[in-house]
């Protein structure tokens, strides 16, 4: 029975899936992992842990899966865009900085597009630069460690890793590289080596290929750690929200990709270049396509706190935010607890939740919660929709669509239907996908529709929309009323954590 196996390294676990050619899945895994925040701001982890656990998954899912599979090939995707940094020996020089939500190249930031001008980044680049961009946090370590960067010599995300260990290619993905604002030209589908030689010097530059290309084969040394087979083809890989979208036909021009996890991510896929101050612009994950794509802060990481805070489990949790009902009666969070990346574009941005009495609940907090991850959703799509964004279909991924509420509330909230497919494991089974059609025969390339039809789909309920949308007024006015004090807190914080 031929196979494919994928492997995918998210911000709270790294997830592996052995699928069939037709897309049945024979078994899955899961390692949970931590990353470290060492400062208000920033985020980290040890990319060491990456390889780990992809050799420990592989492992045990070679192992229960038997002698009657042929494994035809190995995809890989990862959280992103981050900055892994390497010497000449692959040997990191320091830290993995990931994603949006570390924010600690703000100074960078601020000198970059100083001199180079928002304009001429923005033609570049697709997008202006924010804490989401790769580019400033190389520059960090450069500025901040300097003995760390004399060391390093090659650039790596997750996804790229593990290729690179699997086959020693060292290769990325056009998706990943157009997200390292302002070292990739978007138009052209090239790295701008100008602006990588100013701001990456010494860097050796990764070759560009699309996340479903074979970035090599498994060389003798990966296949005794791992067990895959010496030879078998391994894509290139990608982003993991780039991966989901992929499993589930989320790519398609006029589809909007919807992704709950740890923190949220928006998707809306097209046939041309789209630019908004308050998005990221980006290429696809297959030559051609456009995106524009934004992303919360938190979101599934407000509800794990909510529930880490009240030692309540999360059926409960849901069963009491169901019977608060909309607009948790008379409560409005901001999800902000991260700061926020888009569409507001702040690093300084906190949590704050109006409205509280000695009357409320837990279960109205946990509602507030909910309803404020769909309100920002809600936020990310009007704005795509203001920038020329055709958005005609959203599907929902990740694990948060277990949950019945959260969806109909995010569907409440923004008056937009949802499809679910069949599976909802998201970015490796993406990434095996994308295996699976690399090494297929021409013409005899497996469709994602037939290997995950949509099978649910959730309409909003018209009976609240006119509650959803006085919240969202609220919601807006709440972050614009609050602003100045709560950067002033957020300038406290940094000085208590830096004293």
């Amino acid at each position: 029975m031929q196979c494919t196996l994928g492997v995918d390294v998210g911000t709270s676990s790294t997830k592996g899936v052995l699928v069939t050619s037709a897309g049945e899945i024979i078994a899955t895994a899961a390692i949970s992992h931590d990353v470290q925040r060492p400062h208000v701001g920033w985020v980290e982890m040890d990319a060491a842990v990456w390889w780990r656990e992809f050799v420990e998954l592989s492992r045990e899912l070679l192992s229960r899966a038997g002698d009657d599979i042929d494994l035809i090939g190995v995809g890989v995707s990862g959280m992103g865009p981050c900055v892994l940094l390497t010497d000449e020996h692959d040997d990191p020089v320091r830290p993995t900085i990931l994603y949006g939500v570390d924010t600690r190249a703000a100074a960078q930031i601020d000198r970059m597009t100083a001199e180079l001008g928002v304009d001429e980044i923005v033609r570049v680049g697709g997008s202006r630069l924010t804490s989401q961009a790769a580019g400033p946090k190389i520059a960090w370590v450069a500025d901040e460690e300097p003995e760390a960067y004399v060391r390093a010599r090659r650039l790596f995300m997750p996804a790229s890793f593990l290729a690179r260990k699997l086959t020693g290619a060292y290769v990325l993905d056009h998706q990943s590289a157009s997200q390292t604002t302002p070292l990739y030209d978007v138009e052209r589908n090239v790295w701008h080596e100008p602006w990588w030689d100013r701001f990456a010097p010494g860097i050796e530059r990764p070759e560009l290929r699309w996340a479903g290309e074979i970035a090599g084969t498994v060389t003798a040394e990966a296949a005794e750690a791992t067990g895959i087979p010496i030879g078998t083809p391994v894509i290139t890989g990608t982003i993991d929200a780039w991966s989901e979208a992929v499993s589930v036909g989320a790519h398609e021009p006029g589809d909007l990709m919807l992704m709950y996890g740890t923190t949220m991510f928006l998707i809306a896929t097209g046939e041309r270049t789209l630019r908004t101050p308050s998005m990221w612009t980006t290429v696809g994950a297959f030559e051609g396509s456009r995106n524009l794509a934004g992303g919360l802060a938190t979101s599934g990481a407000i509800t794990a706190w909510l529930k880490d805070l009240t030692d309540a489990d999360y059926p409960t949790l849901l069963a009491e935010a169901e019977v608060s009902g909309p607009g948790a009666r008379g409560l409005v969070m901001l999800p902000y607890f991260a700061g926020e990346r888009t569409p507001i574009l702040d690093a300084d941005a906190r949590g704050v939740i109006a409205g509280l009495t000695l009357d409320h609940s837990r279960g109205d907090l946990y509602r507030a919660a909910l309803e404020a991850t769909a309100l920002g959703v809600r936020h990310n799509v009007e704005t795509m929709r203001a920038a020329g964004a055709d958005i005609r279909r959203i599907v929902a991924v990740g694990g948060g669509t277990q949950g019945a509420l959260w969806l109909q509330i995010v569907s409440d909230a923004t008056g937009l239907s949802q499809h679910l497919p069949q599976t909802t494991i998201g970015a490796s089974y993406g990434a095996a996908f994308l295996a699976a059609t690399a090494v297929a025969d021409s013409g005899e390339a497996p469709r994602i529709e037939e290997w995950n039809p949509i099978v649910q789909t959730i309409d909003p309920d018209p009976a609240v929309a006119a509650v959803y949308d006085e919240l969202f007024d609220r919601y807006l006015r709440l972050y614009v009323g609050t602003k100045d004090v709560v950067h002033e807190l957020a300038r406290t914080q940094r000085r208590e954590v830096a004293a």
